[in-house]
């Protein structure tokens, strides 16, 4: 049996099927990503610039507390301070110069603490001595302002027959292993004291 659809009818039909044809899709969900989390980079500690007249202004006057004190032989001690703690480092006699040069530091005004690096002397020392402990040190002191890792102006240099003493705020353990590796690398250094700190 032949069936005709009627004109009107297939043309409804193409209109609709025409007609979900040109729908367009829904939109996508919106997809939710999670805000990456980046691991924080500890940084350096840092002063501000008052922090470091302060510092600089104690430095002045522990110096000058040392010197003016006749138990102390103030020109054999180094003296840095950062954040009110003081650094005494340097090679002195006997215990009594280490005990009497702290508690003179610790009576000066703007001091917060203070952190023994002193070494004691073994033996005495000939002028040869002198002369070439000088050369060391200098040298030495080359070494770190060469050396790109170093922050060498932090860094006070003492040497006495060939040990040298390093002393002073740096940064970070890195330097530290820098310093301590050019010193050694160094001609003539027998032997090398870590008075170094960490910046806090």
């Amino acid at each position: 049996m032949n069936t005709r659809i009627h004109p009107l009818v297939l043309g409804a039909a193409f209109l609709v099927v025409a007609g979900c044809n040109q729908q367009t899709a829904p939109p996508p969900a919106p997809v939710s990503v999670a805000p990456a989390v980046i691991a924080p980079v500890a940084a350096p500690a840092t002063t501000t610039v008052g922090t470091e007249i302060d510092d600089a202004v104690v430095t002045t006057q522990v110096k000058s507390a040392l010197l003016a004190n006749p138990e102390v032989k103030a020109f054999d001690i180094k003296v840095e301070t950062r954040k009110g703690l003081v650094q005494l480092s340097g090679f002195v006699d006997n215990q009594a110069q280490i005990d009497r040069a702290i508690t003179v530091t610790r009576e000066v005004s703007g001091v917060k603490n203070v952190e023994n690096g002193m070494t004691l002397k073994d033996g005495k020392t000939t002028v040869g001595n002198t002369v070439d402990d000088g050369i060391v040190t200098a040298r030495v002191k080359s070494a770190l302002l060469a050396d790109p890792a170093v922050k060498s102006a932090d860094i006070a240099v003492v040497t006495r027959k060939g040990e040298v003493q390093l002393s002073g705020f740096v940064n970070n353990q890195a330097q530290i292993d820098s310093a301590l590796s050019a010193t050694r690398a160094t001609d003539g250094v027998k032997g090398v004291v870590s008075e170094l700190s960490i910046k806090k």
